[in-house]
């Protein structure tokens, strides 16, 4: 089964790919908890870190578990090889580092997570590479950043918090004229509803904590790319420096990934079904939905993508007051700066997730005090509407004390 597994459509490889099993036969994949690995004689440990006899080493390098998770996400992806990581911020910094040297540039669209931000802006500088935010949705200012020192792009794309959309096929295209990598963080869109490196991509990053996990138990990303690039340069980065993924999270994720395509077919329907519900409440100024006609990159999310989203984003009338009295009133939906979860969940970014942004930056990206960001879950749409609804009735209200 495992030389056709390319040949299955996802829902199946999903819950067959990558499969290893013991001399026992297990169903479930086995959970290899162990840091080292024991060999028949000094000569077989020796041919094994020279890499002439294939096999494991040490549960940093690579971990049986691991692999499954690893091969799994390479055909749901269509990638070649993949690197699972300790968290989704270790995939999007591994993803950068192992290929940039002081003196190199990337560019990257401003539209982020404030970790991401912080990676691309404050830390890859302090390493002597320098960095460039641009306004993702243009391309011209893609193309006006370049330098000869340019050696990446990155981008997110749905952004978070307010699902910006970019052309993934023509920043690709830029980015591959000036000899750089383009990264995608993919993780809104999930692997299912977009796939950039059939877009020309060359690296796609996942937190595999949000939707594949999707139940809010563990941590952990991957990285996916080319086998050359994955081996020359990833993996070097992953063995020395560390960020690897514990077996454990790797065991919680292959059982998440089974179940991953009916999730996201679930959450996506209801989010689009809420976001038309509360599109037209007098207490809604915005709302960002990348399967409404309305959004601002409505196109590209018809051409580029094969889904909504999980996720609505909207604005709220009384700023910040006013959000947190939508909030504080909810009764199904939880206060929680996670996101793809079971559980319906919401924050409030400029207080949470992009609290370290100035309040000039939290407006050029159009985060403003009265947003917020709902992670739609699995529970039933109509409940989630009449809580949300009730929840917008009730906004320019008194205060109102989050109820436990």
């Amino acid at each position: 089964m495992a030389d056709n597994q390319k040949r299955f459509r996802p829902a199946t490889q999903m819950v067959h790919g990558g499969t290893m099993r013991s001399q026992f036969g297990e169903t479930s994949e086995a959970m290899f908890m162990t840091q080292g690995f024991v060999y028949a004689d000094a000569e077989a440990a020796e041919a094994r870190f020279k890499g002439d006899d294939p096999g494991f080493v040490y549960s940093r390098y690579a971990n049986p578990t691991v692999a499954m998770f690893e091969e799994r996400m390479t055909l749901l992806e269509g990638a070649e090889a993949a690197r699972g990581t300790a968290s989704g911020m270790a995939a999007v910094t591994a993803s950068l580092l192992c290929d940039l040297s002081a003196g190199d540039h990337v560019i990257s669209s401003r539209a982020l997570f404030g970790s991401c931000q912080y990676i691309v802006a404050d830390f890859l500088p302090r390493m002597g590479v320098s960095s460039t935010l641009v306004d993702g949705t243009d391309l011209d200012a893609w193309q006006q950043a370049v330098t000869p020192q340019t050696r990446a792009f990155f981008m997110e794309t749905p952004s978070n918090p307010t699902l910006e959309l970019i052309d993934i096929a023509a920043v690709a295209d830029i980015a591959r004229a000036c000899g750089a990598r383009l990264v995608v963080d993919n993780v809104f869109a999930t692997p299912l509803f977009q796939h950039p490196l059939r877009l020309g991509a060359h690296t796609v990053v996942y937190s595999a904590t949000k939707h594949i996990d999707g139940q809010g138990r563990c941590l952990g990303g991957v990285v996916l790319s080319d086998e050359e690039w994955v081996e020359e340069k990833l993996a070097p980065y992953m063995k020395h420096a560390g960020p690897s993924m514990s077996p454990f999270n790797a065991w919680v994720l292959l059982k998440s990934l089974e179940t991953l395509e009916v999730r996201i077919a679930r959450q996506a329907a209801s989010a689009a079904t809420l976001a038309d519900a509360i599109a037209g409440h007098a207490a809604v100024s915005r709302i960002f939905f990348p399967g409404r006609d309305d959004h601002p990159q409505a196109e590209i999310a018809r051409r580029q993508m094969t889904g909504g989203s999980t996720m609505v984003s909207f604005e709220v009338a009384g700023g910040k007051q006013g959000a947190f009295n939508v909030a504080n009133a909810l009764q199904v939906i939880r206060i929680s700066n996670n996101l793809g979860d079971a559980k319906s969940l919401v924050t409030h970014p400029a207080t949470t997730t992009h609290q370290r942004l100035s309040d000039e930056e939290r407006a050029e990206l159009d985060i403003g005090d009265g947003l917020l960001r709902l992670s739609v879950g699995l529970e039933d749409p109509l409940d989630l509407i009449e809580d949300l609804t009730a929840a917008l009735d009730a906004a320019g209200e008194t205060p109102i004390r989050a109820v436990s």
